[in-house]
Parts: structure tokens; sequence; C-alpha cells
């Protein structure tokens, strides 16, 4: 019975293993760019470049409707003009980056919608904003499973840059001149993993994968890459667990990863072992001389 539950929907149907195998390849890039998101103070701003694919990847879907490559591409553009933009307006006025962003990111996701509402139906209009990953074909999981190994690719890379820069980045100014090119190259990355999670939970949701295993992992370590593991882990199981869950209930796929993972982040938050409530509310006893 248990195993009937757990395993038998992923050996008996071929949409399930390709799902779950989105899910990990998923994890796999975006929970370390969730990490160094929360790290750099940056949840926020994941959050509305998710949105600001929207309008591109609308554009793809009305010139050549549900087209992988050419949302892909209009979502990839449109993140990068947004990032752009928003950073261009802050340093020429005195409006800060993040209001700045807010702006953008509110008009592309008005923009997107109306694109999207004007030659599609509310089926494709939900599609795009949260995603199906049931649905997934192997043409998109051979995309998001190339995404995913460019970004560790290119993480490996600016790693070092990247994690000096998040805990001191005057330092990394006085000693090195990695510091632009490796924040550039991880917006990059986090713009190329909003539109990989845009295939599978659509815009809406694709940051969840990226911030709530972040979280998760900040409240059970304190090292970097501990908490890249944990993430990763926690991305995971999310996905595994919301796709279970779709599959014995009604709730869609998408937004069951992401209430898994929000189930998990609750739990990390009374019983962590790093800040969570329970442990502050009974420390262990400290060393005495």
């Amino acid at each position: 019975m248990l195993y009937d539950a757990l395993v038998g929907p992923f050996t008996e149907f071929e949409f399930m293993r390709r799902a779950l195998a989105a899910v990990i390849a998923l994890s796999l890039a975006g929970a370390p760019i969730g990490v160094f998101l929360m790290l750099r103070r940056m949840s926020l701003v994941g959050d509305a470049m998710a949105h600001a694919i929207l309008p591109g990847a609308a554009v793809g879907f009305l010139l050549s409707g549900l087209n992988l490559f050419a949302m892909t591409a209009g979502g990839l553009i449109a993140g990068f003009t947004v990032a752009i933009l928003a950073g261009v307006v802050a340093r020429s006025t005195g409006l800060k980056e993040d209001a700045s962003l807010a702006t953008f990111y509110l008009a592309s996701l008005a923009l997107g919608v109306s694109i999207v509402s004007i030659k599609g139906t509310n089926i494709d209009l939900l599609h795009v904003l949260f995603g199906n990953i049931l649905a997934m074909d192997n043409q998109t999981l051979l995309m998001v499973a190339f995404n995913a190994t460019v970004t560790l690719l290119v993480l490996a890379v600016i790693f070092r840059p990247l994690v000096i820069e998040s805990v001191d980045p005057l330092f990394l100014r006085t000693v090195s001149r990695a510091g632009g090119p490796a924040h550039l190259a991880f917006l990059a990355l986090v713009v190329v993993n909003l539109v990989n999670g845009f295939q599978a939970l659509g815009t809406l949701l694709a940051v969840g994968l990226m911030i709530l295993p972040a979280g998760i992992a900040r409240f059970w370590s304190r090292d970097i890459t501990g908490m890249i593991c944990i993430a990763v882990f926690a991305a995971s199981i999310s996905g595994y667990a919301g796709l279970v869950l779709s599959f014995q209930t009604r709730v869609p796929s998408g937004p069951a990863i992401i209430l898994v993972a929000a189930a998990l982040y609750i739990v990390s938050v009374l019983f962590g072992s790093v800040g969570g409530l329970v442990r502050q509310m009974f420390p262990g006893r400290h060393l005495e001389a």
C-alpha cells in the first residue's frame, strides 16, 4: 500500500518520471541560486524578476503559441531588459533600486497578463502563470536539464568571488575586480533559472523552489556549503512529495510542490538547530569554566 502510494506513480507513468527528473534538475540549479539571493538580501528581487519575465514569454506565446523556444527566448530577453532598465533608473535618479525594480515588475506582470489574454484563453493564462510540470515533454525536460548544467558550471567558476562578496563586498573590491563580473553573471543565472522554473511552475511560482529551500537551509546550517546542500535536498524532497500529493489529490502539481516546501519551512522555523523558535526557548547548556 505504501509502495503504491509513494513509488507506484513513478514506475507506472512516464509523465511522473519526467516531472520528477525536472524537479531534481530545478532543485540542483535553483536552490544554490536561492541561497545566494538570501545571503545577498535579494530574495524579493528574485520574486520581482520572476514576474518580469512574463511579458517576454507572453510575446513568444502570442507569436508562436505554446512554443518552448519562443517563450524561453522571450522570457530571457524580458528578464534581462527589466534588470538593466531598473539598474539604469536607480543609478541615474534618486530612486532606489528596489523601488525601481518593483515598478518595472508590476508593469511587466500587467503587460504579460494582457498579452496572453488578447490571444489565449483562461486555460492558457493559467498555464503561463502557474505552469504544468505534469505536462512536460522530453524537449522541455532536455532544456531544463541543459540550463541546470550551465548554471552549475557558471556557479562553480564564480563561486569564490560570489561567496566573498556576499560576506564582505568591501574586502573583495580592495583585492580583486572580480566582484562586478561575478554579480552580473549571478543576475544572469537568476534570470535563466527563473525561465527554467517557468516551464514547470509558471511565472508566479518559479521563484518558490529557489527561495523557500534557501530559507529552510538557513535554520539548519551556518556554513554556506552546508546551506547549499540542505537547500538542494529540501527542494528535491518538496518536489517529490508535491508530485505525490498532486497525484493522490486534486491539488495542482505546482502549488502542491510549493505548499510542501512552505510546510518544511514552518517546521524549520520551529525546530531548526540554528535560530529555531524551540531551540531559542530551550537552549542547551553553555560550556562552563
